[in-house]
């Protein structure tokens, strides 16, 4: 039997769905703020909760920013933390 001659490594990490979340989230509110720019409003003006709602929305109906955000995780290495043990 012959041995393979690469080392068998274990170097699959998951990556965090809260961190893809943030991000996806993030790029939202950043393209509402833009339009809100675009349309000549000052968007320091607008209430966040505002700004929040349009984003959630926007990422409604933009499911692919989940998938960019993946992406940009994996890029930042943005992985889980594994589960602290505790100490009894």
């Amino acid at each position: 039997m012959a041995n393979s001659s690469l080392p068998q490594l274990d170097t699959f990490q998951p990556i965090s769905a809260s961190a893809v979340h943030v991000l996806a989230r993030m790029a939202a509110r950043k393209a509402v703020q833009e339009e809100l720019r675009s349309e000549g409003v000052r968007v320091s003006l607008v209430k966040p909760a505002e700004i929040s709602l349009r984003a959630n929305e926007y990422l409604s109906q933009h499911p692919e920013l989940f998938k960019e955000a993946l992406e940009r995780a994996q890029r930042l290495g943005l992985y889980e933390k594994p589960n602290r043990r505790s100490v009894s």
